[in-house]
């Protein structure tokens, strides 16, 4: 049971940015899905190491205000240990939209830590990075 609430929580993450068919992407669930202490980080050339507050506010106006439009990204595979309430995920994600006028399409690696609490599986932490 415990894998597929965690497939299930990594797939509502994803889901949250989704913007296709005029769809407003839920951002705000972000809130719920990560601890309210969570760590996010994006490596690559500007590493940088977010709250959740910092995380969510500039993807909610990029997927709102009309510069991104048409995306989404999905888990393109995955590997998930766990042991007791603690889980570790490393996957490849794919992802693809139309930024300024553009379209684009891309993917990278992110990786999730997960901890069950009393309401159930939450992510700790995330990292990603885009490839090049």
């Amino acid at each position: 049971m415990s894998k597929t609430e965690i497939d299930s929580l990594t797939a509502e993450f994803f889901g949250a940015f989704d913007n296709r068919g005029g769809r407003t992407p839920d951002v705000a669930r972000i809130r719920r899905l990560v601890l309210p202490a969570g760590v996010v980080v994006k490596t690559g050339p500007e590493f940088t190491v977010l709250t959740v507050e910092e995380f969510i506010e500039p993807r909610r106006r990029l997927l709102t205000e009309g510069r991104l439009v048409e995306f989404a990204e999905w888990e393109t595979s995955e590997r998930t240990d766990i042991a007791g309430d603690i889980a570790s995920r490393l996957g490849e994600y794919r992802k693809s939209g139309i930024l300024d006028g553009e379209p684009f399409e891309g993917g990278g690696t992110k990786t999730f830590q997960f901890v069950r609490t009393a309401e159930g599986w939450r992510i700790a932490a995330l990292a990603w990075f885009d490839q090049p």
